[in-house]
């Protein structure tokens, strides 16, 4: 388990302006709290630094006045008995004495930010670091501006700011191409201003180290492992005596990284990349075998030098290794979990004490979640009385130090442990400590949804509903408040969603859709819960695409207001549009229906012919009729007629039951709001088997991930200019090989035919480099590309294929069109017609439902599968006359185009359209994604 890292800091005084006699209580006070309190790794070196500055200026005391010397010297006491608050009431009293006296506040300033770090005051600890900053920078003590900006930075990245941290200890985040090996490493190029260079500047060998392992935790919480693995290794040959820090971090960023790599196999795998499956495996096994070394390394360095918090830290980071792989043997794994109890017996209180009693607490041989807090675990190693015993500890040890962070932590995991045990009324005590810990302040915000979640699911199993869904309600909002950094961190392959934040928006949805269930219940409240359901879908969706991406670009463009407003603010352009989100739940599916200026309407998803009185459809039996429908598609090439029984159930078990509510007269189009594998369905099949039509011949249809993320705006259309980017030839990218495209020319041909303001790159020409120059030079309103185009389960897989064996990626894609001179809206359509998802995973779809606003642009236009058919050119050039010409929206145009193709049979021969495009499996896989107008 890890938990969010909260590091109780040692006072650093840096006592310029002190007597000799309180520098020498200093030293004392210092020495005592180095060993009783858990200070950063890195920033401990500092502490040392310390000691040695108190000995150099100990005799400057002209500048000192006896009322802040007493102020002082009580906040000291203070600290040191643990009474953070009356420190801090001291301190702050003794930066009034010190008004005018830059040096003075400068050191209480810094002392202050640290005893606000104990109180949870994250906020109030910035503000005191920055005014030290400033104020050390006035009385020119630049040397220890840098020693300051590392322990902002150090803030920062508790905070899950890697981002700012690194502005401040290098002031420039680091291209991957620029460090490629430990020897090019060395040769960092920092800022003239950032901490890094300021302590290289002056000499500074614990302060260069403390910046560049904190610059190397920051690099591997952004998920850049190779670069966090060079900045510690230089770390290393800076300070070579604190070996036992750097190595514990380099385990950690090498467990990363082969995380990483595993993630990268299972890719392949999906795409059937043999090759690339082995590489990546096999990367991986060596990355978590010299994370193993490095820990082990790390826990021999730290015992002899008699370091046991480190020690400590070590043990915990081994165990937790051993636990998630099969790196470490039985053996190893037991010692290691008997070194960490008898070094708990004796450490003394401390953040490492109380996260580590629970870690230890939880421990499990083989763990399978990445949070022991959402469920109840079978096989930890420790018996019940001993998990209980260690969470006591922890619970003791977080009250002794009066850290609402540690508080929440400990008594959460201990009301935990009581629910797993069906002891509802210790388990809520516990629970609730937890949450007004949490709460106070906002110290733990980052646990607050936890442990709120945690009271939901003890209320609910008292039959406490709406008690529960208040809970569940409050951990929701919290974690929209949190969820940009948790889920755009990259933290070891990203914030693990499925296991700690999906379940949670599932689980408040499925609540109020049972309570709907439950007796009779008032229309106006009825109204109000499903208004609920549907942020609650809105905003899991959108968590979805921005876990998926690993950054906010997707937010973007996103309107704050909820999609009820929304729909009533854009009644108007609405007006003939009906929109149905699905949501999958526990074992079944359902469907809403929103119509503007009407209440919301829901339904599950039921089969009407299955026998029984229950027809609520499984998700599994869902799936796998998704599935067939799918293939079935797919399969229609080798077929003369398609055959619609599939199609058929499908509309009369998802469209079917909305027939009164979206009556053709008056609803024309349908925009679909997909969870799960339901985006890999292309609804335009689906089919009416009364009126024996497809669905697509009745209503236009489109896709969205977000009402929240559309702009209803329909655009000028009478005069654009078009970027065409296409590649025919057989490619090999990754080991993989892409067939050449035959029917490209063709499909060219006609974008071109009705576009002839236009620029092409074709084959060779189309590479990265070249696509983005062109960009840079015009602004196209449309882009137009015709190469394979394929959507992995991980970013990193999902590219286009270009000339010369290259591929532009999905990062490349965003970078060249948001960085355009002009708006970044100026490229209004992307369209993509040869893209391939990624079979078995519907992370795969994300990339494809989330392209569009992902790389900045509002409307795309993308096929779920390849077809390798002059039919693509066919529908490509209906489509573009419809939008080009007739102006209509972009979904009618799409569905006219499909409608002529349908008709195919019946059209004149002077059409020239080939009879079999009749079959869906031409025309079915193109779809609209975004904005449909």
């Amino acid at each position: 388990m890890k938990f969010p890292k909260k590091y109780l800091k040692p006072l650093l005084f840096k006592p310029l302006q002190l007597s000799f006699a309180l520098c020498v209580r200093l030293i004392h006070f210092f020495t005592q709290q180095h060993q009783k309190l858990n200070r950063d790794r890195f920033l401990k070196v500092l502490f040392l630094a310390t000691l040695v500055i108190c000995l150099l200026f100990g005799q400057v005391v002209s500048a000192q006045t006896q009322n802040a010397s007493v102020l002082v010297e009580q906040g000291i006491k203070d600290y040191d008995a643990g009474n953070f608050q009356n420190a801090a009431k001291h301190w702050q009293e003794a930066l009034n004495q010190y008004k005018n006296n830059p040096s003075g506040t400068a050191v209480v300033n810094e002392n202050l930010a640290r005893v606000y770090q104990q109180l949870g005051q994250n906020k109030e600890a910035i503000e005191s670091l920055s005014a030290a900053i400033r104020d050390y920078g006035a009385v020119g003590n630049i040397q220890q501006v840098g020693r300051m900006q590392s322990e902002l930075a150090q803030v920062y990245s508790n905070l899950g700011q890697p981002r700012k941290a690194i502005a401040l200890l290098c002031g420039q985040l680091v291209d991957k191409s620029k460090i490629s090996g430990i020897q090019e490493s060395q040769k960092i190029e920092c800022t003239p201003e950032s901490a890094e260079q300021i302590a290289t500047k002056h000499n500074d060998k614990r302060g260069k180290f403390a910046a560049l392992g904190i610059l190397g935790e920051a690099y591997r919480l952004i998920g850049n492992y190779d670069q966090a693995i060079q900045y510690l290794h230089v770390a290393q040959q800076v300070s070579p005596e604190y070996d036992f820090l750097v190595l514990n971090s380099l385990g950690n960023a090498y467990r990363s990284r082969a995380q990483l790599h595993e993630l990268e196999a299972n890719s392949a795998k999906q795409a059937g990349i043999v090759s690339k499956e082995n590489e990546f495996s096999n990367k991986s096994a060596a990355d978590y075998n010299q994370a193993r070394e490095y820990f082990q390394n790390s826990i021999k360095l730290a015992h002899r030098q008699k370091q046991p918090l480190a020690e400590m830290r070590g043990l915990l980071n081994l165990i937790q290794l051993g636990s998630q792989t099969k790196v470490i043997s039985d053996e190893t794994f037991n010692n290691a979990h008997e070194d960490a109890l008898k070094i708990l017996k004796d450490l003394s209180d401390s953040a490492t004490k109380v996260y580590g009693a629970i870690d230890l607490a939880y421990l499990q041989r083989h763990s399978q979640g990445t949070s022991p807090f959402t469920d109840c675990q079978n096989q930890k190693v420790s018996s019940d009385n001993e998990a209980l015993n260690l969470l006591k500890i922890s619970v003791l040890s977080s009250n002794h130090l009066q850290d609402n962070r540690l508080q929440s932590y400990a008594n959460g995991a201990l009301g935990h442990f009581w629910e797993c045990r069906q002891n509802e009324k210790q388990a809520l005590k516990y629970t609730q400590s937890a949450i007004i810990a949490a709460d106070k302040n906002l110290s733990a915000k980052d646990s607050l949804y936890l442990w709120e979640w945690q009271a939901g699911r003890i209320l609910d199993r008292q039959n406490r509903k709406e008690e529960a869904i208040a809970s569940y309600q409050r951990a929701f909002e919290t974690l929209e408040d949190i969820r940009q950094d948790i889920l755009t961190a990259e933290r070891d392959v990203q914030f693990d969603f499925r296991d700690v934040v999906r379940p949670l928006y599932r689980t408040l949805a499925q609540s109020r859709l049972d309570l709907l269930e439950v007796g009779a219940i008032a229309d106006k409240q009825r109204a109000k819960e499903l208004s609920q359901v549907v942020e609650t879908i809105d905003a899991l969706k959108l968590a979805e695409l921005q876990n998926y991406f690993g950054n906010d670009c997707i937010l973007s463009g996103l309107n704050p207001k909820p999609v009820g407003e929304l729909l009533e603010e854009n009644s108007a352009a609405f007006k003939n549009t009906g929109f149905l989100s699905s949501i999958i739940l526990d074992g079944k599916t359902g469907i809403l229906l929103q119509l503007p200026n009407q209440t919301t309407k829901f339904k599950w998803v039921k089969d009407p012919n299955q026998e029984g009185t229950n027809k609520i459809v499984t998700n599994d039996k869902l799936q796998k009729k998704i599935a067939e429908f799918r293939s079935g598609l797919i399969r229609g090439e080798i077929q003369v007629n398609y055959d619609t029984t599939t199609a058929a159930q499908l509309y009369d078990w998802i469209i079917r039951p909305f027939a009164e509510d979206i009556k053709p007269e008056t609803i024309k189009t349908l925009v679909f709001i997909q969870d799960g594998f339901l985006r890999s369905v292309p609804m335009a099949a689906l089919y009416d088997r009364q009126e024996k039509k497809y669905l697509v011949e009745t209503y236009a249809v489109a896709t969205t991930p977000s009402l929240r993320l559309t702009t209803p705006k329909v655009r000028d259309r009478s005069t654009q200019k078009a970027l065409i980017l296409a590649l025919t030839q057989k490619a090999t990218i990754d080991g993989k090989v892409f067939d050449a495209l035959f029917s490209v020319p063709e499909e060219v041909g006609a974008v071109k035919s009705l576009f002839p303001n236009y620029t092409d790159l074709i084959d060779d020409n189309f590479v990265p480099e070249s696509f983005k120059q062109k960009l840079e030079k015009t602004t196209y309103p449309i882009v137009h590309i015709a190469s394979h185009a394929q959507f992995g389960i991980i970013p990193k897989d999902t590219f286009i294929v270009t000339g010369k064996n290259q591929k532009l990626t999905i990062n490349q894609l965003e970078n060249s069109l948001r960085n355009l001179n002009s708006k970044s809206d100026s490229v209004e359509l992307l369209v993509l017609t040869a893209c391939e998802t990624a079979v078995g995973d519907d992370r795969a779809t994300l990339g494809l439902a989330g392209v569009a606003l992902q790389v900045g642009v509002k409307s795309a236009i993308a096929s779920l599968w390849s077809v390798t058919d002059a039919s693509t050119a066919e529908l490509v050039k209906t489509f573009y006359t419809n939008y080009h010409n007739a102006g209509m929206s972009i979904a009618e145009a799409l569905q006219k185009a499909q409608i002529k193709m349908i008709n195919a049979k019946k059209l004149p021969e002077s059409e020239g359209i080939n009879i079999k495009y009749d079959n869906p499996v031409y025309w079915a896989p193109m779809i609209a994604i975004g904005n449909w107008l």
